[in-house]
């Protein structure tokens, strides 16, 4: 017999799903992007740090 426990739920676990999916897409898409276009990546990353660390200075 099967228990009611192992029926999938309703949308509540797909959503979690996707809530958990999304940041994992996210970043498969950037590594993906990263290779196809190493030196505009490469700059994006140099800017971001560069305002980054110009907002964050300790003093």
């Amino acid at each position: 017999m099967a228990k009611s426990s192992d029926k999938n739920t309703p949308a509540k676990n797909d959503s979690a799903h996707e809530d958990e999916q999304a940041p994992r897409d996210l970043t498969d898409h950037l590594v993906e992007y990263a290779r196809e276009n190493p030196g505009t990546a490469c700059l994006w990353c140099l800017g971001i740090g560069f305002i980054l660390g110009w907002k964050l200075k300790p003093w």
